[in-house]
């Protein structure tokens, strides 16, 4: 008799303390749960190996990247469902540990251990970061955890990005907008924002696969030198600089951004990379970028923000994000962000929320992702793969549930003279 499903559920729900709100599809065929709701798929016994093995959202993790577990149905909808019974919860091993002194838990966690088989467990996925002792965010560790990320194929990140090759949050005119669109408009407002003019000199700062760069020095007539950690980035940009005729104007280098000597640049664009610095290093990374400056000149620092907690010393990274995304990744609330720019000398100038514009964005990826779901698998790995659409719907519910942000800062090295050079009213950009 196939019963492995209600078992599970009766289980899990025990060991939770709280109604499952999905269903339970279970390797033997059989199923239990709310009719309708999406449906958790186990489908084998290792699965639960790894759950008990490492309780919380990263054996939920290694099962989702292993394929031992899936979900059929709408993925946002399941995980918006799971994360308030799992994620919002803060359940990990620690709070599991706490709670297996309850007579009623430890009786569920033996009874799922009969369910999982002999352990160990087994080894996690070849997508989970191998960690190296050391201190963060030096320039080899930081070379490190980029290529983690990015070097993982540009025929991959075109089918996720699209033809724009924007991997940052695109500003949409509105829902029925393209990306291709969006990401456009997104590129001209960070010009606009930063006043480029012809023959100005611009420092890109994680240039990625040099869209931005290509964008100011053909539509602003601009110099640009676009700094990146990744080899493959810098491969395509490179590439993409040679065909759009662009090579006099447009150097892409392989660089760390501490090793950048030749300023004074006029502007500085910083899009998406300064998730990569750390609390530790961030008024370092601001000082430098003020640095490279000329007085008078403007830094557009586009950056991912979390929400403040009452206890900032409590704050750690999402397993998940810093074991498969973002190695060693850090979030910081807006107002830290401002106050190490203004530490490091410069006026901030204007604060743009962008953080339903990044929703907007994600859920196209994803759309994209799955539309070559078979490619996309052949061109990485099928857990890579996962990962990916994982990390990219989580990432969406969180921008739209108010968890994370994104903004754009605008900020200034104004002269002593204080004349800042910012027109009265800047919300118009020339635009």
């Amino acid at each position: 008799m196939a019963d492995a499903a209600p078992r599970l559920k009766s289980l899990v729900e025990q060991l939770l303390g709280a109604p499952l709100p999905v269903r339970i599809r279970a390797w033997d065929g059989s199923e239990s749960g709310p009719p309708g709701a999406p449906a958790l798929v186990v489908r084998n016994r290792r699965a639960l190996r790894r759950l008990l093995w490492k309780p919380g959202e990263l054996g939920l993790v290694r099962a989702w990247v292993s394929g031992d577990l899936g979900i059929d149905g709408d993925l946002y909808t399941a995980l918006d469902l799971l994360a308030g019974l799992i994620w919002e919860r803060g359940e990990d091993a620690r709070s599991f540990g706490q709670a297996a002194r309850d007579p009623q838990v430890r009786a569920a966690v033996r009874g799922l251990a009969r369910m999982a088989g002999p352990f160990p467990p087994p080894p996690p996925p070849p997508e989970e970061v191998r960690r190296v002792r050391g201190h963060l965010h030096t320039r080899r560790s930081d070379r490190r955890a980029i290529s983690h990320h990015y070097d993982v194929g540009n025929d991959f990140y075109e089918i996720v990005l699209g033809p724009s090759m924007v991997y940052s949050c695109a500003y949409w005119a509105g829902p029925g907008s393209t990306l291709e669109d969006a990401q456009r408009d997104k590129l001209e407002l960070v010009c606009r924002k930063l006043d480029l003019k012809p023959g100005q000199r611009l420092l890109d700062v994680g240039c990625g696969w040099g869209s931005m760069a290509v964008h100011a020095a053909r539509e602003y007539g601009v110099s640009v030198v676009g700094i990146t950690l990744s080899q493959e980035q810098a491969v395509f940009a490179r590439k993409r600089v040679a065909e759009e005729g662009l090579t006099d104007r447009v150097e892409i280098r392989v660089q760390d951004y501490r090793d950048v000597t030749d300023g004074p640049y006029d502007a500085i664009s910083s899009i998406g990379m300064a998730e990569h610095v750390g609390a530790e290093r961030y008024l370092g990374y601001a000082r430098d970028l003020y640095a490279l400056l000329k007085p008078g000149g403007r830094l557009l620092n586009h950056q991912i923000a979390r929400r403040p907690q009452k206890d900032e010393s409590a704050y750690s990274v999402d397993v998940f994000i810093d074991a498969y995304v973002f190695p060693d990744g850090e979030l910081a609330p807006i107002g830290s962000t401002v106050t190490q720019l203004e530490r490091a000398g410069f006026e901030v100038r204007d604060v743009e929320s962008l953080r339903e514009h990044y929703a907007l964005t994600l859920r196209r990826w994803v759309a994209n992702l799955e539309a070559e779901w078979v490619r996309a698998q052949r061109l990485t790995s099928p857990g890579r793969a996962r990962v990916w659409r994982l990390y990219m719907a989580a990432s969406a519910l969180s921008f739209e549930h108010n968890r994370i942000g994104v903004n754009q800062v605008l900020a200034v090295r104004s002269p002593e003279s204080g004349a800042s050079g910012m027109p009265l009213r800047a919300r118009t950009w020339g635009g």
